[in-house]
């Protein structure tokens, strides 16, 4: 069982531009409604839209990228629902496996899909297998997708051949997961940043409580999220990660979370890009 979330998040200090967006977030459940896989890693506490929408309001958020959590298996209903109910502001990367038709493609696609997700953390259950990887990826190509790599820092230098191959854009999350006690200057955030460099990769400078050595108020994670945006701020995203599953030691207040963006990026201008318009060019929020 997975802790559950800080209950009432307090609202943050900073006030987020016109239209930003939660880049990374989850919904799990109600369990009763959208079943957990029988065979998952993990089970979370129900974390509904009610509570999201809810969260939104008190961050200031506005819109939001739903990332379905591997607990759901590859049954995507959880988030398509939410993305029907949001009046166009949800958008979603789905777990799916070679078994779905280019037919059911479409349909996520429809239905507010813009990528799917990887994971290849060892408590996640390590690497997938990459002849289904393959397969995936090369059905969604056309469809103008990306792949979301869900990566510990150890598995960026294992797969570093990885990147030279891919043909669709990819999204890093969590900065990679680098500890941050272990400094800029660690082998896996040096590849990270050269990583970014490429036109088709993507980074999100998210789980700072994922990252950080000190513990609230995560502001360690400050200066790795500030080395990114130094190497490629057009292909930067943001997110809380709520309900922040698998937490081993501080469970964040989101309010916390937010409150480091003015400290990641003071500029307006910059705030803007990485809140409002690098989402909108991935995700496409303008398109219906």
């Amino acid at each position: 069982m997975c802790r559950p979330a800080v209950s009432n998040a307090r609202k943050p200090d900073f006030t987020p531009p016109p239209g930003a967006c939660d880049a990374h977030c989850h919904i799990f459940g109600p369990g009763d409604k959208y079943p957990y896989a029988p065979g998952r890693s993990y089970t979370p506490p129900d974390a509904p839209l009610e509570r999201f929408r809810a969260l939104q309001a008190t961050l200031g958020l506005e819109r939001a990228v739903l990332v379905n959590a591997s607990c759901h298996g590859v049954d995507n209903t959880v988030i398509l629902d939410a993305i029907a109910q949001s009046g166009g502001q949800y958008r979603g990367v789905a777990n799916v496996d070679d078994s779905f038709t280019d037919e059911e493609f479409r349909r996520l696609d429809d239905g507010g899909i813009r990528g799917v997700r990887f994971n290849f953390v060892k408590h996640l259950g390590g690497t997938p297998d990459m002849d289904v990887f393959r397969s995936v990826v090369n059905k969604i190509r056309p469809l103008g997708w990306h792949v979301v790599l869900h990566f510990d820092a150890a598995d960026l230098m294992e797969f570093e051949g990885l990147f030279d191959i891919l043909p669709v854009p990819f999204v890093i999350d969590h900065m990679g997961r680098v500890p941050t006690g272990d400094g800029l200057d660690q082998p896996p955030f040096r590849l990270l940043l050269d990583t970014a460099q490429r036109e088709n990769c993507w980074v999100k400078i998210c789980g700072a409580e994922r990252i950080s050595t000190e513990g609230p108020p995560f502001r360690d994670a400050v200066p790795f999220a500030q080395a990114l945006l130094e190497v490629t701020e057009d292909r930067i995203l943001w997110g809380t990660d709520w309900p922040h599953p698998n937490i081993k030691r501080h469970m964040p207040d989101d309010g916390d979370l937010v409150d480091l963006i003015p400290l990641f990026m003071p500029q307006e201008n910059l705030q803007k890009k990485v809140l409002v318009d690098n989402p909108d060019r991935l995700y496409r929020f303008g398109l219906a």
